[in-house]
């Protein structure tokens, strides 16, 4: 299974992004899917995530500003960005697991800077 995330880029504080992950196989395969982010010199951070029943969970930092949804016909999650603020700057990375493994995709690098 391969994740292809794309969405990326450079974007000014209160400004929106929408990152994109297609997955080379049904998403129904999947017990969830979601969105990790990594900031220079961090460790790499939950961001969102969206369950199989469609239960989503999300950081307290981007609550209210990020949702994550899906697109079962595209094999595509998706992560709306707003209000976007500085701290928000990472490289982000797309998740999925099944049963049997876990999945990552190559990383986005959002930058929120005037």
């Amino acid at each position: 299974v391969q994740l292809q995330a794309c969405g990326g880029g450079l974007v000014q504080p209160g400004g929106s992004l929408r990152l994109s992950c297609a997955a080379s196989a049904s998403i129904f395969r999947f017990n969830g899917m979601g969105w990790y982010r990594q900031a220079p010199g961090k460790q790499r951070d939950l961001v969102a995530i969206i369950l199989s029943d469609g239960n989503t969970n999300y950081a307290d930092s981007v609550k209210g500003r990020f949702t994550i949804s899906r697109d079962n016909a595209e094999n595509t999650v998706y992560l709306h960005m707003s209000s976007l603020k500085p701290e928000d700057t990472a490289v982000y990375y797309c998740y999925s697991w099944d049963t049997r493994k876990a999945y990552w995709g190559q990383g986005t690098q959002v930058t929120v800077s005037s």
